[in-house]
């Protein structure tokens, strides 16, 4: 249950566009929406209620188009705008989300049912925030619990394929002291859209696999934050996480083609203090310190001979038994942040800050090795000049050190002109991303019909990026109309290249016997170009809205075979992608609002370069959502829906890219109850649900 207490007044504010949505991802600094030098795409607190999402990547996938997702069990498989999940800067409330699965975030990190708004920057940003923002910044911002009093939420949803989701909150706010602890639950049982195995990957046609195209999976988490306002202007904190995942993987008989003798298992842990001092007004300071852990396990299922280092030593053939697990990887990271902005005479808003950050990886059998360590420093700097009204300009420049690739650059410019309703934004910005320790020092062994052997590279260099966008946005009443085009240009793109079983370590060789053998290494360059149209619509109690994305991206490639360089299609490109959505709010009495939906998202063919195209699909969504008022201290909620209305099935044989994973229509039923005790909450809901009457009435 998200904070009932003020959604319903909050919604008729939004509806009325009385409420003006405030940003603050583009530029560090807090703009209204459509104020902001640097364009934002924004989903909205009432978008999210109204959607009722399950996860992030149903809400991003559903309601922007420039999002595209391929889930399996190394994670979201993301993509914006054609580029992937290592080039998008995730953040929650500002700070980096840590968790790597194969080289995706796990975005069970992030509970749907915190969510007060999501506010998404496209294209580079590493002035701003560093490494990793090449194809653009996702920052989550959560609810905040400020009122006086305790509140007690609790929200359960359930659906078709034993689909639960779970989410419990308790806040309470006494004097200067808050304190938020958050717990959530995630399961599925997964499903199987087709037992037929693609035969070019199997020594015979099986059409009786029982290799799952979703598989069964549970993870919780649980958060605590603390906090202390020593006076005015000022607030410390501390908080914590903890979160554990599992993913269960059929054995047996053709389960994905070999026997599976273990799940997997993931840990994560988190630890967060610092605090922010407003000196007055306009300036602001805000320091930062935080530590994540991530840790891949194999937790064994059967009795398994596997190699590994066993008290230190390599062991060719080491027994593990039922329930015992393997470490495979555990990532650390340290980060600290020290940030200021001042107001500048003549319109000049200054913000500039230090970073440091410390990454240490221990991965006995994927890391030459076994250890890797990285750190980086960083100053930056950034201007916003609004002296030439009209016309805002907005500067930044960042100077990065890393331990082993030394010093860069990296400069943003963004300018805005203000025509009355007419707004027009231009950006150019350069993006950097170092070389990570799994892709420097990666050593692991794959059996996929015949063993594949990948290697890290030393020799590999930073990535960058030029990124040139121009966007236009007019709004007049309830009516908002935004179209941008843009070219990402990245330069020493690093991927996975087959190379010559020759060029690989002797001694691996001889150990494996590989059939294949590939490299992360960098080729020459790669772009992405396209248009991004938005409409969107708010007319008293109904709201509609529609998106469209075309994308055209290549690279190059190197090509083993013929030892040259070949222009190729980025994975996963679809060339065009759209969404759309229809909303209709309205208060029946102060004891129920009733809330209906109907969204829907279409992609052409997404292209890959092995084992097929994924198919070109659409989906329909149809929500409701029942607020049924206050009984004493007590708000209820419901929501109920159907996704995939048409039924549609992604049957390709397992081995092969899928358009989208869907199994096809489903159903669920969301119920929140909220407690809430103190005079102030009491009171700010009888007065918010009495105003809203009063607003339908007239």
């Amino acid at each position: 249950m998200m904070m009932v207490v003020s959604a319903v007044a909050q919604d008729k504010k939004e509806m009325t566009g009385s409420l003006p949505e405030v940003v603050v991802t583009g530029t560090g600094t807090q703009h209204l929406l459509k104020d902001a030098p640097v364009q934002t795409e924004v989903i909205s607190g009432r978008m999210l209620r109204n959607f009722a999402g399950k996860s992030i990547e149903e809400i991003l996938g559903m309601l922007s188009s420039s999002f595209a997702f391929s889930e399996d069990d190394m994670g979201a498989q993301m993509q914006l705008n054609g580029l992937g999940n290592g080039y998008i800067l995730i953040m929650i409330d500002g700070k980096r989300l840590h968790g790597d699965v194969g080289g995706q975030n796990d975005l069970g990190l992030i509970d749907p049912h915190n969510i007060e708004r999501i506010e998404i920057v496209k294209g580079a940003s590493s002035a701003l925030y560093g490494s990793d923002a090449i194809a653009g910044v996702v920052n989550i911002i959560t609810k905040k619990h400020i009122e006086e009093g305790l509140l007690v939420e609790n929200t359960t949803r359930v659906g078709s394929y034993g689909d639960v989701r779970q989410h419990n909150g308790i806040g309470l706010n006494w004097g200067k002291w808050s304190s938020w602890t958050n717990f959530q639950v995630q399961h599925s049982d997964g499903w199987q859209n087709t037992a037929t195995e693609d035969p070019k990957q199997t020594e015979f046609p099986i059409y009786d696999s029982r290799n799952k195209t979703v598989n069964r999976h549970t993870n919780w988490q649980v958060s605590e934050r603390i906090s202390y306002t020593p006076m005015k202007g000022m607030e410390l904190y501390a908080s914590g996480s903890l979160y554990w995942k599992r993913i269960y993987r059929p054995c047996g008989k053709y389960s994905s083609v070999d026997v599976k003798t273990y799940d997997l298992e993931y840990h994560n842990a988190s630890l967060s203090a610092g605090g922010s001092w407003k000196l007055n007004k306009t300036d602001l300071l805000t320091l930062d310190v935080d530590w994540n852990k991530h840790a891949y396990y194999y937790t064994f299922t059967d009795t398994t001979l596997v190699e590994g280092y066993v008290d230190g030593k390599y062991t060719p053939y080491y027994p593990y038994f039922p329930g015992q697990q393997d470490l495979q990887s555990d990532q650390q990271r340290t980060m600290a942040h020290l940030k200021g902005v001042f107001q500048l005479p003549y319109e000049n808003r200054l913000s500039t800050g230090l970073e440091w950050r410390y990454d240490w990886l221990h991965a006995p059998m994927r890391v030459n090795g076994g250890k890797a360590k990285d750190n980086t420093g960083a100053v930056y700097v950034q201007d916003e000049f609004a002296l030439l009204n009209p016309l805002q300009i907005t500067a930044g420049l960042r100077l990065n050190r890393n331990e082993q690739f030394g010093w860069k650059l990296t400069p943003k410019l963004s300018a805005m002109l203000s025509l009355g309703d007419f707004r027009l934004r231009a950006t150019w910005s350069q993006g950097f991303k170092a070389p990570t320790p799994k892709e420097l020092h990666y050593r692991y062994v794959r059996d996929m019909n015949g063993i594949y052997l990948y290697l890290g590279n030393t020799d590999l260099t930073p990535q960058t990026s030029d990124y040139w966008s121009l966007n236009g946005e007019y709004t007049i009443g309830g009516l908002t109309l935004t179209a941008t085009t843009y070219y990402n240009k990245v330069s020493d793109m690093i991927t996975l290249v087959t190379i010559p079983r020759t060029q690989a370590p002797a001694d691996m060789i001889v150990m494996y016997d590989p059939v294949k053998v590939r490299e992360y290494q960098n080729i020459e360059d790669a772009r992405t170009k396209g248009v991004d149209v938005s409409l969107r619509y708010v007319w008293k109690e109904i709201s509609a809205g529609l998106s469209y994305s075309y994308l055209d991206t290549d690279a190059n490639q190197y090509d083993s075979t013929h030892d040259k360089m070949r222009k190729v299609v980025i994975d996963g490109t679809a060339n065009h992608k759209g969404n759309l959505f229809a909303t209709w709010n309205h208060v029946f009495s102060p004891s129920y609002k009733l809330g209906v939906g109907l969204y829907g998202r279409f992609s052409s063919k997404r292209y890959y370069q092995i084992n097929g195209d994924g198919k070109g699909y659409q989906l329909w969504r149809l929500t409701t959502t029942h607020n049924l008022g206050q009984h004493r201290n007590f708000t209820y909620r419901l929501e109920a829906g159907v996704d995939n209305i048409f039924n549609y099935c992604d049957r390709t044989p397992h081995g092969l890219h899928l358009g989208t994973t869907s199994p096809g229509r489903t159903v669920y039923v969301s119920v929140s109850v909220s407690f809430a005790q103190g005079k102030k909450l009491k009171n700010n809901y009888k007065s918010n649900v009495n105003q809203n009457y009063k607003n339908e009435e007239d």
